[in-house]
């Protein structure tokens, strides 16, 4: 039964995450911490990562085929990144988990509030790397990894427009581009997490079975409801702040309590 919990939450996900277009890995942890049972903060944002990490993956084969990455640009970014990361996702381990959870919360209002902002379509589909590309790639990518690893995301709402920023690519390439990002974030997050003992590795697979098929769920779902996906964001939106009030009342609740 814990492990049908387990990957119906990670088909929850993959269900945001496909008919979204992203914000869906922000809703693991918190399904980690309050469904599936996880007490530890720091084991729901490891195995979180880890889940986040696959299944970026797995979505970036098609991608690929598709011909959506430019791999130069992808691999400066990502390189950039994983540096960043393994920083972040080191400092994240050292922050109590009540007061990371507090401030996990609030970056999931940022990126309620980046997924309301209307996204630029345009771009030069034929962009290639050169020196002035790959430094601005180099700063925006360390700092979306850092930013990654630190709260234990896949970083979608600073990757796709990171990218974008720093080369110029049409929106198109750039979130095909960020799924290597993400992957490699994700990794990278996971990985220094699992040093420390904090991945829990059942239920890792767990969530990402769930999320391959709600994933799969999503895009079938996505197709039906074009008309109406601004509305369909909206809503998801509402249920991240929704979300992330909890979070937020629950980790000052356990923080008071600590404190007497």
């Amino acid at each position: 039964m814990h492990a049908l919990i387990t990957i119906l939450c990670g088909v929850l996900v993959g269900l945001a995450l496909g008919l979204i277009g992203g914000g869906g890995s922000m809703l693991a942890v918190p399904l980690l911490l309050y469904v599936v049972g996880v007490r530890d903060p720091h084991v729901a944002i490891g195995t979180s990562a880890m889940a986040v990490s696959a299944s970026a993956a797995l979505n970036l084969i098609g991608h690929w085929r598709e011909g959506n990455v430019k791999w130069p640009c992808a691999m400066v970014f990502a390189a950039a990144g994983v540096a960043g990361a393994a920083l972040g996702s080191t400092f994240g381990k050292l922050v109590d988990g009540q007061r990371l959870l507090l401030l996990f919360s609030l970056i999931m209002v940022a990126v309620g509030i980046a997924m309301l902002r209307p996204r630029a379509s345009g771009g030069d589909p034929g962009v290639r790397i050169d020196p002035a590309i790959a430094a601005r790639l180099l700063i925006v990518g360390f700092t979306a990894g850092a930013v990654s690893g630190f709260f234990g995301i896949g970083g979608g709402f600073l990757i796709v427009p990171g990218i974008m920023l720093g080369s110029g690519m049409p929106i198109l390439n750039a979130i095909g581009s960020s799924l290597f990002s993400v992957a490699a974030f994700g990794m990278t997050t996971a990985v220094n997490y699992a040093r420390s003992g904090l991945v829990d590795w059942g239920a890792a697979a767990e969530l990402t079975l769930g999320g391959v098929i709600g994933g799969l769920l999503g895009v079938r779902l996505a197709a039906r409801l074009a008309g109406r996906r601004r509305l369909l964001t909206s809503i998801f939106v509402g249920v991240i702040f929704v979300v992330a009030l909890y979070m937020a009342a629950r980790s000052l609740a356990e923080l008071r309590t600590h404190a007497t």
